[in-house]
């Protein structure tokens, strides 16, 4: 224990801690150990002793004039042997040999100093690297573990995941890599820092130290999306007018993308200009492929439809819908993009959908039960105009449709088609039974008893003018009204006269007593 200290600052010095969270780590093994060796629940206390550059320790009693617990109190005359001033209430310490803890009790104490060292070592990375997220270091591949790598950051190590690598890439011990920091965990048991090849962070940093214009701020990165190995699209804005942000971030033919295009071993970077104007932004954003022109479709739900040539519909899609994937990312848009044909088709088949007729649906108006309908949908029967051309057998042969149903849906059909044509403009048809009042209709009244009539005496060659006189239902009483209105009574008779007269020369007799009466 005499270069205990010592041993202390060179292991605090190799991990980079505090002497004194060494110091107390070793304190707290050493009291541990000292309950497990001595088999017993008093309190101990370990002192570093500057003389001898040693830990001593101490048993820690309590002077009480009634010992309640001998563990942790001691009786006045016992305190007073080992130190003579002692009084009620006093602590007392008492030396205990540390030559006695034996090789498990030493073994224990390892374990917690290395402990207690570990979760110092992981605050200290924690609070030097917590705010450096996002960053991009240099490291250099130590060991492969499994899928995963371990780099060493110099003063600790990370470990760089498979799913943070880039399918292009491959390493070996040794090989030196940049990546960024991607996450700072605390609580984690290995490295508590992750870094990463794949985050699109790497492709921002690289272009901020390719491209003096991003460095100073001239250009600004907007976006980036990334699917690591195969594509990137990075939008850029230029906050001076002249200055081009596409054209700086290429490079003077193109060496400052190709550089960064070699950093990640060969993937695409498409570079766009960026604009607030989502219609703009999204033409941009799915290039190479031409667009015809955006809609809009929701501007709260952040839903676009985009027509594309029909040549160009795979362009715009990509290879596995990669770069409509990375354009709708990138914009934060939903995407549909259609060809010129689909979307003509999807107009004509809009237009014949409105074209085929009223749905099922509306004849619940007209008394139809809502389970007659919902059958009749199952039943593929969706509108009016289909349900009416179908028989009672062929209706019966739907899944719950029984007979009482299929009156039920004939007697609303009938309903239907009723009002349906009784809606539309027509010549004007008393309803039987109805009293014509007016002079137009005393008029017709006497035209219809005129036909009557002509046609009575074309079948019998005999009197007509009594059985003219009971169709028309005229009274006296009537016909003095009538004659006195405008003399359609002797109208009557005068039509009826002609037609006896008359019937065998002329076959068009109504015609004929019309004109003979006018």
């Amino acid at each position: 224990m005499d270069n205990i200290y010592q041993s202390i600052e060179i292991l605090s010095k190799e991990k980079g801690i505090d002497a004194q969270i060494v110091l107390d780590a070793v304190k707290d093994a050493m009291m541990i150990a000292a309950r497990k060796h001595f088999r017993t629940t008093e309190n101990y206390d370990a002192v570093f002793d500057e003389k001898s550059g040693g830990l001593k320790l101490y048993s820690v009693k309590t002077v009480a004039e009634v010992v309640a617990d001998p563990s942790s109190e001691m009786s006045l005359a016992e305190a007073r042997r080992v130190d003579p001033n002692a009084e009620i209430g006093s602590v007392i310490r008492i030396q205990k040999p540390t030559d006695a803890l034996g090789r498990i009790s030493a073994q224990t104490a390892k374990q917690v100093i290395f402990q207690k060292v570990r979760e110092a070592e992981r605050d200290t990375i924690y609070r030097e690297y917590s705010d450096r997220v996002g960053e991009l270091v240099n490291t250099t591949i130590k060991r492969v573990e499994g899928l995963d790598l371990v780099v060493d950051l110099g003063k600790t190590e990370a470990r760089l995941p498979k799913r943070e690598q880039s399918r292009l890439e491959s390493y070996s011990v040794g090989d030196r890599v940049r990546c960024v920091i991607r996450i700072v965990d605390k609580s984690s048991k290995g490295p508590g820092v992750v870094v990463s090849r794949a985050d699109s962070e790497l492709v921002r940093r690289l272009f901020e130290q390719e491209v003096p214009e991003i460095y100073d701020g001239t250009v600004v990165i907007k976006g980036c999306a990334r699917e690591a190995g195969e594509r990137t699209k990075i939008a850029v804005f230029s906050r001076d007018r002249d200055v081009d942000c596409v054209g700086a971030c290429v490079g003077m033919k193109g060496m400052r993308v190709q550089s960064i295009i070699r950093e990640l071993r060969g993937e695409k970077i498409d570079i766009i200009e960026f604009s607030d104007d989502p219609v703009q932004f999204a033409t941009h954003a799915l290039s190479p492929a031409k667009i015809t022109r955006v809609t809009v479709l929701d501007a709260l739900d952040h839903h676009m439809e985009v027509i594309v040539d029909d040549s160009q519909l795979s362009l715009a899609i990509g290879k596995k819908g990669q770069n409509v994937r990375l354009a709708a990312k990138l914009l934060g848009w939903k995407i549909d993009i259609k060809s010129e044909e689909e979307k003509r088709q999807e107009v004509q088949n809009a237009i014949n959908q409105l074209s085929t007729g009223a749905p099922v649906s509306a004849l619940i108006e007209y008394g139809l039960a809502e389970a007659t309908v919902d059958a009749l949908v199952k039943g593929d029967i969706g509108t009016v105009e289909k349900l009416g051309s179908m028989t009672p057998e062929q209706l019966e042969s739907i899944e719950g449709i029984d007979g009482e149903s299929v009156n039920q849906i004939q007697q609303v059909i009938n309903s239907y088609y009723g009002q349906e044509y009784s809606e539309q403009p027509g010549e004007y048809a008393p309803e039987p039974g109805a009293e014509i009042s007016d002079e137009s209709g005393a008029e017709l009244g006497a035209q219809g008893a005129s036909e009557s009539a002509t046609e009575a005496g074309a079948e019998v060659g005999a009197e007509v003018t009594p059985p003219v006189l009971e169709e028309a239902d005229l009274s006296e009483a009537e016909a003095g009204e009538n004659v006195a209105d405008g003399g359609s009574a002797t109208m009557l008779e005068s039509a009826a006269e002609d037609a006896n007269s008359d019937s065998a020369a002329d076959p068009v007799l109504g015609s004929g007593a019309q004109s003979r009466s006018e």
